[in-house]
């Protein structure tokens, strides 16, 4: 099983396919693993749904609740243990990605969880930096299920209408390239921007002070 393609994902869970799909998305979710196939595998799930033996609203309904649940997790941890967890050296908690959740937080607060939700890697770390940040356990639970709602339902109707097209229903694998890419997008627009913002700050700081007519240095 190749956790990277979708469908042989989904094939090999069998008869079990639904709960294999709700403990990928829970782990996603909440147990800080973030390198699973969360988009992807709710639109291809949702295009060879009748393959599996499943319908579409069975995958909405088990990937809100395993998104619910996995946020649930997340909050918890991050309000039990906060920032202990992350190491800079870790291969996978990484202060860096924590960071990067603690930021997007911040800029949205509460709608982060939802706006979170359709970002890779970040969905997996926000519900931790409201934990960490002690958000309002109830105003928590609000955001979060709109998020997870909203981000299982809207990727199985995604999925559902990209099915009914013979040409996409055949090459579900160019789909998968596609959905990753987009799904990414916003991570690496946000790196470049950071990095930019970080060479022109490293650049200001080189530049040397301007030296007055006498051969003092302006102050």
């Amino acid at each position: 099983m190749n956790l990277f393609d979708a469908a042989s994902v989904l094939h090999a869970f069998g008869p079990y396919v639904l709960a294999g799909i709700a403990v990928l998305i829970f782990i996603e979710s909440g147990v800080l693993f973030p390198f699973l196939p969360g988009d992807s595998l709710l639109v291809t799930a949702a295009i060879i749904s009748g393959a599996l033996g499943i319908a579409p609203w069975q995958v909405a309904l088990v990937a809100s609740l395993a998104a619910i649940a996995g946020d649930q997790v997340g909050y918890w941890i991050g309000k039990r243990f906060g920032r202990r967890l992350f190491r800079d050296e870790a291969r996978v908690l990484t202060t860096s990605r924590l960071d990067e959740a603690e930021a997007f937080f911040a800029r949205w607060g509460g709608l982060s969880l939802v706006l979170g939700r359709f970002v890779p890697i970040v969905r997996t770390y926000v519900p931790l930096a409201a934990g960490t940040a002690q958000m309002h356990y109830r105003r928590f639970l609000l955001f979060n299920l709109i998020g997870a709602v909203s981000w299982a339902v809207g990727l199985t109707v995604v999925g559902v209408l990209l099915g009914g097209i013979p040409v996409i229903a055949h090459n579900i694998d160019a789909l998968m390239i596609v959905i990753v890419l987009v799904s990414v997008l916003p991570i690496v627009i946000g790196a470049l921007r950071r990095r930019h913002v970080a060479r022109r700050r490293t650049g200001a700081t080189a530049r040397p002070e301007p030296v007055h007519p006498s051969g003092r240095q302006e102050r």
